[in-house]
């Protein structure tokens, strides 16, 4: 296994990478995942010679409310500046780490994300923003959209990780996964050598997530809908779960995952899943099994019992070379979809660049195309190179088509054989992208991450572009279906939001609208799309008293009422334009302790379409006590109510009973839409 060393006050990078000669920068991500910690000797000095460079002016910054860094700023903090792009699997693998570096040295660290983007669609501010939500990064990124940052830095690879030391030096740069053991034991060199100059206070942040409401969905990343399309399941990926609802009204019949992040095996709401992605339905619909991908893992659910368990992986990245085995005990990487083929089950193996295969009868798991190798050189498995495979689709004759997103092409491989070939997207490398329709070789596609087999045509996600298009297999024609400026539209000229995943049932493509938070259905004949609405998820939800409660608690001030017949109000401020859903059952429930008032038998009541302020009548008895409403309020904008968020709240109002008190009181709370 190759050591990478952090060479002290020098910029060195022990990287595969490459250059096309021009001032644009192309880099190459490097493929091996793990490496050895450095050993440091006892008084070794890290202290770089040479000052860290500044980032420099008009770069737009996120997690900080706008405000510029400067390296300045920083003296007394170990700074690591992470040099990423967002569709990048070896970018995404360290991002773990480094929440593990920030947690354990939260005052000595600052970490810095420079994200230098590979793709067109990567660069735009606003897109690196809900990269940021789906992935939980809670320090400051730069936007380095013209890699300036990149060059000034020496990066060549994604991902690129450098240290500066406290007093404002260059400690050195590194590239590739492993990061943790890597820079780890710098780290704490640093913290120790520069032990009295560690300024220990917290940088003033504004993280990108504060104030945002929540979503019924969030990130939703793939779709499997029943062939007779009586059920859809939806990877709810940034809630970790399964939402299982019926069609066609969308009424929610399961959730399988707690909600909180984690690998444990057990009941549908016991059981826990960390951002799972891809589905498949085994043919008598009794299971189903899920590429729980941050686990890098194989899960299955009994959808009789609803208890939930792993097929194959053991919660660890798998190490280079990977390796297949028994599937109990195999490790896998990254695991973003699978395909069901009858006792087949193909794994697009997007972090080691490979289609895997489990035999679940014989239990034993493999590589079954890809050479392991970042690529697009199409042959024979063993030999071929792939680029993050991302979607799964198999026709009728045996070919099972995947997109393959850091190609930016959609390819197959034989399921005979596993000879892989390419039928839209450019032969040239990894940084052949856009959007062009067209034939075979000429077509440019951006990132696509799924794939759906319809009779006779391949529908594509084309993520990076927002759109769908449909390719004709036989003759290798690409097209435009539907979509087309990134945002949110129903109807013939409909819009989605990076979509990541779809599935085709009857007549109808299913699309899981991943920055939309939304489930669109779209007519494979005319294009017109719809919005599923998801109806009576709130009913899976922890219970207000409940220790992993998810929702709200608004403690109000205390207020004295008189006793007697009252009239207590419930006064919800939506954002401006917006309304409670006319169709999603919103409801309230009562508790009152103390025994201080007394409601009607008509109290706990739905709020379905309803107004604010919405009173109810009440009898107030002498005392003191709290008077508490739970509630569930699905609302959505006046002109697109399939587009909803939830919010759960609790409103707690104490309240003292005695006379001179008022006749009345309102229990209010506002609801925030952030305007990014």
């Amino acid at each position: 296994m190759r050591r990478s060393i952090i060479l002290v006050g020098a910029l060195a990078l022990v990287v595969a990478a490459c250059s096309n000669g021009s001032d644009a920068p192309t880099p190459q991500a490097v493929v091996d995942p793990q490496e050895e910690a450095v050993v440091v000797d006892p008084g070794e000095s890290f202290a770089g010679t040479e000052p860290a460079p500044e980032f420099g002016e008009s770069f737009d910054w996120l997690n900080t409310g706008g405000q510029a860094i400067r390296m300045e700023d920083l003296k007394g903090k170990v700074v690591l500046l992470d040099f990423w792009t967002y569709g990048c699997i070896n970018c995404i693998h360290i991002i773990p780490d480094l929440k593990a570096l920030e947690a354990e040295y939260p005052e000595e660290l600052v970490v810095i994300g420079v994200h230098s983007a590979k793709f067109a669609n990567e660069s735009a501010t606003d897109n690196i923003r809900q990269v940021i939500l789906r992935y939980g990064i809670e320090h400051p990124v730069v936007n380095d959209r013209d890699f300036e940052i990149w060059r000034n830095w020496g990066a060549q690879a994604w991902p690129t990780v450098a240290l500066v030391d406290p007093a404002g030096n260059v400690v050195g740069v590194r590239s590739g996964e492993g990061v943790y053991e890597a820079v780890q034991p710098v780290i704490e060199a640093l913290t120790q050598e520069f032990q009295a100059d560690i300024v220990r206070t917290s940088l003033d942040l504004r993280l990108e997530s504060e104030g945002l409401p929540s979503t019924i969905l969030s990130f939703p990343g793939k779709v499997t809908v029943d062939p007779d399309e009586r059920r859809i399941f939806v990877a709810d990926t940034n809630h970790n779960r399964i939402v299982e609802a019926a069609l066609p009204g969308g009424e929610v019949l399961g959730v399988y995952g707690s909600g909180k992040q984690g690998f444990a095996d057990g009941t549908a709401l016991g059981a826990q899943f960390n951002q799972p992605q891809g589905m498949a339905l085994s043919p008598d619909s009794s299971r189903l099994y899920v590429a729980d991908t941050n686990n890098h893992a194989v899960r299955v659910i009994d959808l009789v019992s609803g208890d939930v368990s792993t097929v194959t992986g053991t919660g660890r990245q798998a190490q280079w070379p990977p390796t297949g085995g028994p599937a109990p005990a195999t490790e896998l990487a990254s695991p973003w979809d699978v395909l069901l083929d009858g006792d087949r089950l193909f794994i697009a193996m997007a972090g080691t660049h490979q289609i895997w295969e489990i035999q679940l009868e014989a239990g034993v798991v493999a590589p079954f195309a890809g050479s392991a190798r970042e690529g697009s050189t199409d042959g024979a498995a063993s030999d071929a190179a792939l680029a993050q495979p991302s979607g799964l689709a198999l026709d009728d004759a045996g070919n099972l088509y995947f997109a393959d997103s850091e190609s930016s092409s959609i390819r197959f491989a034989q399921t005979s054989n596993g000879t892989v070939d390419t039928v839209a997207g450019a032969e040239s490398g990894l940084f052949e992208f856009g959007d062009v329709d067209g034939f075979g070789r000429e077509v440019r596609l951006q990132h696509p991450l799924g794939v759906a087999w319809a009779g006779d045509r391949l529908f594509v996600a084309d993520t990076y572009n927002s759109k769908i298009k449909v390719i004709d297999v036989e003759s290798t024609e690409t097209l435009t279906f539907a979509g087309g400026e990134a945002g949110w539209a129903d109807g013939v000229d409909t819009q989605f939001y990076e979509p990541g995943g779809i599935d085709f049932a009857g007549t109808t493509l299913y699309v899981a609208d991943t920055n939309n938070h939304a489930i669109r259905m779209v007519n494979g004949s005319t294009g017109q799309t719809t919005t599923l609405i998801l109806k009576g998820i709130e009913a899976f939800e922890p219970p207000p008293d409940a220790a992993d409660y998810k929702g709200t608690v608004v403690d109000l001030p205390p207020a004295t009422v008189a006793p007697g017949a009252a009239t207590i109000a419930v006064d919800i401020e939506l954002p401006e334009d917006h309304k409670v859903n006319e169709e999603a059952p919103s409801s309230v429930q009562w508790l009152v302790s103390g025994g201080i008032a007394t409601f009607g038998p008509d109290a706990d009541r739905s709020l379905t379409g309803v107004k604010f302020p919405v009173e109810f009548d009440v009898t107030f008895n002498g005392g003191n006590g709290v008077v508490v409403a739970d509630m569930t309020v699905v609302w959505c904008a006046d002109n697109a109510e399939s587009l909803c968020f939830i919010d759960q709240l609790r409103l707690s109002q104490p309240l003292e009973v005695a006379a001179g008190g008022a006749a009345e009181i309102t229990l209010a709370y506002t609801i925030e839409l952030l305007d990014f």
